[in-house]
């Protein structure tokens, strides 16, 4: 690691000494467009806030709960007046959470309830973070059947908003849940699944905590199992060029690129028998900081800026680690960031992925967070990105201090243009309106919330706007 720090350096300070350039200018900070609810009251100033992860959102609630069981959440959620938004690890960039009511966690329901090893089957409390799910499953002999590349967030709040990880055979995590328990707005709570109240199933797999609270959930896993995982820097036109073979031929597949630099990296997973072990690994969040003083430093010469780039990413060597799956999946993202999230339809990666790099790099010459391509599996969930079409995703990235709003309003077209829907926890500008023409069994969804919230108890300012 240090050799490549060493390399690099010598690469920026040659260029830096042949073309001396007194325009150099340090990126300006710039506030996201969070929404600041509560700002101006002396009211709420003495409230406490609450942030999501990038600092996108905000709100000022009067009541922060955090119950220790079932009877307690019930008599929280009853007795509540106005608003209740249920609340995980906060890494949705949308406003699915803000509210200056009442917000509730399950940080205090966590952990496996209960197991069955005919099937490879678990239950599990709502609020057990993704990276504590691992271990305890592997003491039954289980693992989960996919998993994202972050781990921070809440079993619940990862299915409510259709998380996924990657694979052209594997779905987002909501497809491997045979079955919810529902906590609704009276109080009353519903076992769920594909013949017990089976249309309340379909629409809480993924709900955005729209229905109520779900408190417990029982995941359809698999055995044990062991991941190689290989990481390969190439051109980014080489990538393009076998995007479908790389997709078909491995279980896991992606790919990231970094703008300005021509070039990217595949990352795959495959099932393997061989021993952990591990090669020099790339820090993703000390890279994430690296792509960003080169931006600084180089900002007057774009060209200069992708020779530096690709002749350090030439002599990166392909990275090895076999590993558990959950340790394999899961990478930690300590650089903090705003995103932008479409799922197109999987035939349409490469064009959208060229329209957008060349709208980047044409007129953003600040932007340095990678793109990040997956392919995910198609399912019949009524509120799934990925609902009847195999799809991939295209993630577009901005430093948390800086202003995304331009960038997104440039790419979103494009992402609309090529059929896309938003990630659900991911920065988007559609309404109620336009989404509900991306889904087949929209309507049926709002009927469905209707009959178990009828007053709206759980719809804050943006759910509303989507399905009141």
């Amino acid at each position: 690691m240090s050799n490549r720090r060493q390399f690099l350096s010598a690469l920026v300070a040659g260029a830096t000494v042949a073309a001396v350039n007194p325009s150099i200018s340090l990126a300006a900070s710039a506030s996201g467009s969070g929404q600041a609810a509560g700002e101006g009251t002396a009211k709420k100033k003495r409230r406490i806030p609450w942030r999501n992860w990038s600092g996108s959102q905000q709100c000022y609630p009067a009541a922060r709960k955090a119950p220790s069981s079932l009877e307690e959440l019930q008599e929280m959620v009853v007795s509540a007046e106005g608003i209740v938004r249920p609340v995980g690890a906060g890494h949705s960039f949308m406003p699915l959470v803000p509210t200056d009511d009442t917000i509730i966690s399950l940080s205090r329901l966590t952990g496996v309830v209960d197991h069955d090893t005919a099937d490879n089957s678990a239950r599990i409390w709502a609020g057990t973070r993704l990276g504590d799910i691992g271990g305890p499953l592997a003491e039954h002999g289980q693992a989960l059947i996919n998993m994202p590349d972050i781990d921070e967030q809440s079993l619940a709040g990862a299915l409510a908003t259709a998380t996924h990880g990657t694979g052209a055979s594997l779905g987002c995590m909501s497809s491997y849940v045979d079955g919810l328990q529902l906590l609704t707005a009276n109080g009353e709570i519903i076992e769920c699944n594909a013949q017990e109240n089976a249309d309340v199933f379909k629409a809480a797999q993924v709900g955005l905590g729209a229905l109520g609270i779900v408190t417990q959930v029982r995941m359809r896993n698999m055995p044990l199992y062991r991941l190689r995982r290989e990481t390969e820097w190439m051109p980014v036109e080489e990538i393009l060029s076998q995007v479908d073979k790389l997709a078909d031929n491995n279980r896991n597949f992606e790919f990231y690129y970094i703008p300005f630099s021509g070039m990217g990296f595949t990352d795959v997973h495959n099932i393997t028998d061989e021993p952990p072990s591990r090669t020099e690994e790339m820090d993703q969040n000390d890279g994430a900081n690296t792509l960003k003083s080169i931006r600084d430093w180089l900002s007057w010469s774009p060209k200069i800026r992708e020779l530096i780039l690709s002749s350090y990413m030439n002599s990166i060597d392909k990275e090895v680690v076999v590993a558990n799956s959950w340790e394999n999946y899961a990478k930690e993202r300590n650089v903090r960031f705003n995103e932008m999230e479409y799922h197109l339809p999987r035939e349409n990666l490469v064009p959208a992925f060229k329209e957008i790099r060349a709208e980047v790099e044409n007129n953003f010459p600040e932007v340095f967070f990678p793109f990040e391509v997956r392919v995910v599996k198609g399912d019949d969930i009524w509120l799934s990105p990925f609902t009847d079409r195999e799809s991939c995703s295209i993630a577009v990235h901005r430093f948390f201090q800086e202003d995304f709003k331009p960038l997104y309003a440039a790419v979103e077209p494009i992402f609309k243009k090529y059929g896309g829907r938003p990630h659900w926890g991911k920065l988007n500008t559609l309404s109620g309106d336009e989404l509900s023409k991306l889904y087949p069994r929209w309507q049926d969804f709002k009927t469905v919330r209707q009959q178990l919230d009828p007053k709206g108890k759980f719809l804050n300012p943006y759910l509303k706007g989507l399905f009141a």
